[in-house]
């Protein structure tokens, strides 16, 4: 009789693939409260990985991290009337505190544009203190109705960068550069993650928002799923606070802003984007554990080679685990790694030893073959760069595989009901027919430009729509 699988083969049921991949690759379980969760040790090098390079990338703009309060006043909400619209169904609130009811209501910031402004309109007087460039990593709570862990939870991890500028100039090119310079490049160079950067609709965009620069990437299923992105906020908030600064003429004026955010979203992102029925598939630039080495059977030989192995990969800079639980099945551990997507194993046993070789087994690439035990330090770098790249050319291969072109909504939601994107010109769907859309659960993704660029308008000549089902 066949073993049964380890996880549920993806094209049979693709959620639950998802979720039992998540619970067996001990990245996460739910918590206690619905909708809330407990990201495990595993999960969280993930996303402690993704934080040190995004950081890294944040702050080569000249933005500087801060940290403003999770409980937010009510009132704060309330004066920019279209962004407190579209957080109202999300909010969760705080009535009661230390055994009495509260004078005033406390909301558990959904996002922090309000409270940032508060404090903007008191540190900014002139354009000497401009432009003012704040992230902070944080929590959020959006009370979710429908969760589904990393990618729609009730409390989620996040960075919110929050930007005020003296011209509307200024604030549009810093919110670009956001979008292409610190999200494109950290999701194609460390997650290798292919996605569409592209313009919201007004109906996607943001609350409060003029205009919202998106990525989006296609998942395993065909699927989109947004992977982050940058707003411009005009001066919206600006008037509702009053932030204002003395320019170089003597005038008193409203500064301009923008707002950008990523989220652990992103880990349910790399499950979705590169997972297959055996488990993850990580971007060896992004994993914890780049090689794991394993030791077949419980041979003082084979177990001192296997740690000489791994002090000698590490000294090559490799990220290494050395496995030398042998008294755990050799074929339970094989499957382990490989759901948790370590790109590499070195597997070494007696026979192994006898032949100066060890076996590489690649996650990515798949298969194995045998290496000689001194080339090892030299193969797996090239190996690891080589799997990289070959993650990015999948997931691109297979958006550009699923995409169709096509001419009317009735073709655009046969290509989402098949398991792809659509591509159509906005100026024959409009708002119209993205209402129609809506109506067999298709969104417009974003809008892009002809030669696949980011338009300057929602309604520029040219403008393609792409559309599909959304997570």
């Amino acid at each position: 009789m066949a073993k049964a699988p380890v996880l549920t083969p993806r094209a049979d049921d693709f959620p639950r693939w998802y979720q039992e991949l998540i619970t067996k690759a001990e990245l996460a379980d739910n918590g206690p409260v619905r909708g809330t969760m407990v990201i495990r040790p595993y999960g969280y090098g993930l996303w402690e990985r993704m934080q040190h390079d995004m950081d890294a990338r944040i702050k080569e703009t000249g933005t500087q991290n801060a940290y403003f309060p999770l409980l937010i006043p009510q009132s704060y909400l309330t004066r920019e009337a279209e962004h407190v619209e579209g957080f109202a169904p999300e909010l969760a609130v705080v009535t009661h505190g230390g055994g009495k009811e509260l004078e005033e209501p406390v909301v558990i910031r959904p996002t922090s544009e309000t409270i940032v402004n508060e404090y903007f309109s008191k540190w900014v007087q002139s354009y000497r203190d401009l432009p003012l460039l704040i992230n902070q990593w944080a929590n959020v709570v959006r009370w979710e109705l429908r969760p589904r862990l990393f990618l729609r939870t009730s409390e989620f991890l996040w960075q919110e960068g929050h930007t005020a500028h003296a011209t509307y100039e200024e604030a549009r090119d810093f919110a670009a550069r956001i979008h292409r310079h610190v999200y494109g490049a950290f999701l194609r160079d460390l997650l290798a993650m292919d996605f569409v950067l592209g313009r919201k609709t007004a109906k996607e965009r943001f609350a409060g928002a003029v205009n919202t620069l998106t990525l989006e990437g296609m998942m395993g299923d065909g699927k989109a799923l947004q992977l982050g992105t940058s707003h411009e906020l005009g001066q919206n908030f600006a008037k509702a606070f009053g932030t204002r600064y003395l320019s170089k003429d003597g005038e008193q004026e409203l500064v301009w802003q923008t707002s950008w955010g990523a989220t652990t979203r992103m880990i349910g992102a790399l499950v979705m984007m590169h997972g297959d029925d055996s488990g993850l598939r990580l971007p060896p630039r992004l994993a914890p554990v780049q090689a794991v080495v394993l030791a077949v059977k419980d041979d003082d030989a084979v177990l001192a080679e296997a740690r000489e192995i791994g002090e000698r990969l590490t000294a090559a800079g490799v990220r290494v685990q050395v496995d030398d639980r042998t008294e755990i099945p050799f074929g339970r551990r094989a499957v382990d790694w490989e759901l948790k997507g370590v790109p590499v194993r070195v597997e070494i046993g007696p026979r192994d030893l006898e032949n100066g070789t060890a076996m590489l087994v690649r996650r990515i690439a798949g298969g194995k073959q045998p290496v000689p035990l001194d080339a090892l330090t030299t193969l797996l770098p090239t190996v690891l760069e080589e799997d990289q790249e070959l993650l990015l050319t999948q997931a691109r291969a297979r958006r550009e595989s699923r995409t169709s072109d096509v001419a009317d909504v009735g073709e655009a939601v046969e290509a989402a009901a098949a398991g792809g994107w659509a591509r159509l010109p906005w100026a024959a769907l409009g708002p119209e027919g993205e209402a129609r859309l809506a109506e067999h659960g298709v969104t417009v993704r974003c809008l892009v430009a002809e030669d696949g660029a980011v338009p300057d308008a929602d309604d520029a000549p040219g403008n393609v729509a792409v559309v599909a089902r959304a997570y």
